[in-house]
């Protein structure tokens, strides 16, 4: 639940920055703000995250008539990926452990975090990534997983991002793994929109979820995601949001790839603030 004062700040400032770039008007403006802290106050011991900002979007779209606010910045940071990719399969294929600086890789790319960063890095992100020890690390499990699971999910989170799912799936070459996105664009989440610009959709089978929060609820997804929720063998989720909506599952299938982007995160997990993490509750 959002009970830590630090989320609601955190909102305040993905949602400043979308008032600040939408032309409505002053008056507008403060009528969302005054309706977002009412909307806090009242829903902050009854949802999750995700789900919170999945209803603040639907307030900010009946005032903004735009359902889609990160549109453009999508569609760079898609472009901008698509670019790297040439120099990106170099370093895989040139590397003694593929799978490992495949996956190195895949979280870097969850650095293109508009809820949770104004301004940041990708190149040196990626840098990092290649070079850094993961805080908790459970990696070789799930290489191994892959190795005897029959089918598989993987559970995408942000356009731009997706391009580095993409490596990092061509890497593991599995015979039966489905990709899911959004089922509509929320802050910049991958949406199938953003699957087939990328090229995602020629590489593997992608699904939606049917449902439009930045996160994987099952309960809210739609039937076709729920069957292929409930019948992989191996889930792989990507992103703090994705975390966040399945964490209290416990669900040993599901392994966690994310950089953690707060402190609420971090002190969570234990782990410092920026940590590139590969996190399965059964390794613990």
């Amino acid at each position: 639940m959002i009970s830590d004062y630090r989320c609601f700040y955190c909102f305040v400032r993905a949602f400043g920055k979308i008032l600040e770039k939408e032309p409505i008007s002053s008056e507008k403006k403060e009528s969302f703000t005054v309706d977002m802290v009412k909307f806090y106050l009242d829903k902050r011991g009854n949802l999750t995250g995700p789900l919170f900002s999945r209803e603040l979007h639907k307030m900010l779209q009946s005032y903004t008539r735009n359902t889609d606010p990160f549109r453009e910045e999508k569609k760079h940071y898609n472009d901008k990926a698509l670019g790297m990719m040439p120099g990106l399969e170099r370093i895989i294929l040139e590397s003694e452990e593929r799978f490992d600086t495949a996956l190195r890789l895949a979280i870097a790319g969850n650095i293109i975090d508009f809820a949770a960063n104004s301004k940041f890095d990708l190149e040196a992100t990626i840098e990092k990534a290649l070079k850094s020890d993961f805080a908790i690390n459970h990696s070789r499990e799930l290489k191994e997983k892959l190795k005897s699971a029959r089918s598989v999910l993987y559970l995408g989170d942000n356009a731009g991002e997706i391009v580095f799912d993409r490596l990092f799936i061509e890497t593991l070459n599995h015979p039966d793994l489905t990709y899911a996105v959004r089922g509509s664009p929320v802050i910049n989440d991958a949406t199938m929109e953003d699957a087939e610009y990328t090229g995602l959709t020629s590489v593997v089978k992608v699904i939606s979820n049917g449902y439009d929060a930045p996160s994987t609820i099952p309960e809210k997804s739609s039937g076709e995601f729920r069957k292929y929720f409930n019948e992989a063998d191996l889930i792989i989720s990507k992103g703090q949001g994705n975390l966040e909506g399945l964490l209290p599952l416990n669900d040993p299938r599901i392994f966690f790839l994310l950089m953690v982007k707060c402190n609420v995160m971090a002190e969570f997990l234990k782990v410092e603030k920026g940590s590139l993490v590969v996190f399965n509750r059964s390794f613990l």
